[in-house]
């Protein structure tokens, strides 16, 4: 990172507002640029490491989020609220999941994070507070490094220092999400505090199920007060939930219950809790069955009859050889049909306001000519004609007619045990039994810690699409 200071005006990113942020390319690599409101100069230049738009999108986000939780814009910031953010920087450095080009990618980053802070300590004329954030701020970036390695003793103990000073500081909450000592906590609003906490930070479609899943618990909880709860309070929601439920459902309802009380202890509202080796084992595997290849070639076999230009002939074909999830599908954009290398692929990403549903989604598939009889340059043809999206439907009619369509021609029943997600479901099996190594089927399903790649223009990537490619092609024999 460059930081390049204006002469004469005496204006610094660390005490002015900063103007929209600026991504451009050069050489085929993505830039990111700030500067301060009201002048063209004085401003910070950073490179994102990569060609790929959707990874440099993602990184810039990161970068733009550590730059405003350092309060750069914000000379007045107390220490209470830089001390808060600093908080949040060293807990997400803490817990956030890597793969390996990840790593390499915030290795970078932190490396220019932290090179800029030192300039800026010593050449700019910040505050007593900015100052102290500084240094704690250079801390917990070398922490990262550090953790990054395998070695995260000295994170956790700045995670553990800047919590206990908060504890020692009287904070006010806002009163509706307040939480005394001698107040009663049900569950309901303990998961109302926890996703207040995480709103901006779930995708809408997931924190649906959060919400939906957090009142089924709540509902059989009632008022229970969870700071004296007892193992038997848990053992009964248990045996409650599954009065009417299937195993596999209680086993989602209890991963969510043991999430939002672990965040509850992490964060002081509990001491502890006691909801630990309750999931049901017998009958708690997924409910949701592959379909068989007979019945995967009879889909098949049916979208071939369905004209060229139909958008249900294509959006089955590529369930079945490409294994997507059915909203990845459907956000399909003509540019996301590409090439790399030789091979064509449909690439997941979160451009143009898609979304997806973590970060291991983001990925690409290539597209096997001829499995199952997929004709590719139909496919193409068709792609061609379109557009922008692929597909116009909203997500529930989509869902309906594709769903639909299966059963259909199946005659399945409607009771979710085979529906479009069963798709994944058959070519994962399909995968597994051609012996294609976990790593490359989690890259082609999505997933994997870190799939293809940070760079996916860069030279390596043709040889990891060929790859998958190769392994589809072995599967689908």
């Amino acid at each position: 990172m460059t930081i390049n200071q204006p002469s004469q005006t005496g204006t610094n990113l660390l005490q002015t507002a900063l103007a929209k942020p600026y991504h451009y390319r050069r050489s085929g690599r993505y830039y990111l640029r700030l500067r301060p409101q009201g002048t063209a100069k004085g401003f910070f230049t950073l490179s994102l490491r990569t060609t790929d738009k959707a990874t440099a999108m993602t990184i810039s986000q990161d970068i733009l989020s550590t730059l405003k939780a350092y309060h750069l814009d914000n000379p007045e910031a107390s220490w209470d609220e830089l001390r808060e953010r600093l908080l949040d920087i060293a807990e997400y450095s803490l817990t956030m999941a890597h793969g390996d080009s990840s790593l390499v990618a915030y290795e970078m980053i932190n490396d220019e994070h932290h090179q800029a802070l030192r300039e800026a300590s010593a050449k700019l004329p910040l505050s007593v507070n900015q100052q102290r954030a500084v240094s704690k701020a250079l801390e917990i970036i070398e922490a990262s490094q550090e953790r990054m390695k395998g070695r995260s003793g000295n994170l956790v103990e700045i995670v553990k220092g800047l919590k206990d000073e908060h504890c020692s500081t009287s904070v006010a909450l806002s009163p509706s999400l307040s939480v005394s000592s001698s107040e009663r906590l049900t569950f309901k609003a303990l998961s109302a505090l926890y996703m207040e906490e995480r709103k901006d930070s779930i995708q809408a479609s997931t924190m649906r199920d959060v919400r939906s899943s957090c009142e089924a618990i709540a509902t059989i909880l009632g008022d229970l007060d969870l700071k004296a709860h007892t193992r038997e309070d848990m053992k009964n929601l248990r045996d409650k939930l599954l009065e009417d439920r299937k195993p596999s459902t209680v086993k989602k309802l209890l991963t969510r219950l043991s999430t939002v009380m672990d965040w509850a202890v992490h964060n002081g509202y509990l001491d502890k809790s006691f909801d630990k080796g309750l999931k049901p084992t017998k009958g708690a595997d997924s409910s949701r069955e592959a379909f068989s290849q007979d019945q995967v070639k009879a889909l098949m076999a049916h979208a071939k009859t369905l004209p060229v230009d139909a958008w249900l002939r294509w959006a089955l074909s590529l369930g079945v050889i490409a294994g997507t999830r059915i909203e990845e599908l459907r956000q399909l954009t003509k540019a996301d049909v590409k090439q790399v290398g030789d091979v064509w692929v449909i690439d997941i990403n979160r451009n143009d306001g898609k979304t997806a549903k973590t970060k291991n989604a983001l990925r690409v598939i290539p597209l096997t000519d001829g499995a199952y009889g997929f004709d590719l340059k139909a496919f193409l043809e068709f792609v061609q004609r379109a557009d922008s999206r692929l597909f116009a439907l909203g997500a529930g009619r989509f869902s309906e007619l594709l769903n639909g369509l299966i059963r259909d021609v199946l005659g399945v029943k409607a009771d979710r045990t085979q529906t479009f997600h069963s798709l994944r479901h058959s070519l994962a099996g399909a995968l597994k039994a051609a012996e294609i190594p976990v790593g490359t089927a989690e890259s082609i399903l999505g997933h994997a810690s870190g799939s293809i790649s940070y760079d996916l223009y860069g030279a390596g990537s043709a040889v990891e699409v060929g790859r998958m490619a190769e392994a589809l092609k072995t599967a689908f024999l």
